[in-house]
């Protein structure tokens, strides 16, 4: 899961043993690598020949996967390309659900409120 770059040399060499044993792995990798490189440069505009890659490849997984991405494409591509986004909003939204659920059936919404309110201070 992590970065070629970051990995140890005997990991080096046992990551390219095995994708040279495996063509379906090698073919794995290679996608997935080139998506991550999407992700972290933010070139949405290259997820159609990504997808294209994909779809000529014997990969069933990652060709649910593209399907599942072209249902909803202007969205995802938006993703892939705009610098803006709602993580911080989607971080905080997660908290209070995580708080809500830890505090099911025990308290009433004054305390509730309370405990998010003095979370959020932190």
């Amino acid at each position: 899961m992590r970065h070629p770059d970051r990995l140890s040399e005997s990991e080096g060499k046992q990551l390219t043993e095995v994708t040279t044993r495996c063509p379906s792995l090698a073919a794995t990798h290679r996608l997935v690598r080139s998506f991550a490189a999407i992700l972290t440069t933010r070139t949405g505009q290259h997820l159609k020949d990504w997808v294209v890659s994909t779809r000529a490849e014997e990969l069933p997984g990652l060709h649910s996967f593209a399907t599942g991405l072209k249902k909803d494409w202007d969205a995802v591509v938006q993703g892939l390309t705009s610098h803006w986004n709602s993580g911080p909003v989607e971080g905080r939204v997660n908290h209070i659900k995580m708080v809500k659920r830890q505090m099911f059936g025990r308290a009433k919404l004054p305390l509730l409120r309370k405990r998010v309110l003095l979370t959020a201070a932190r």
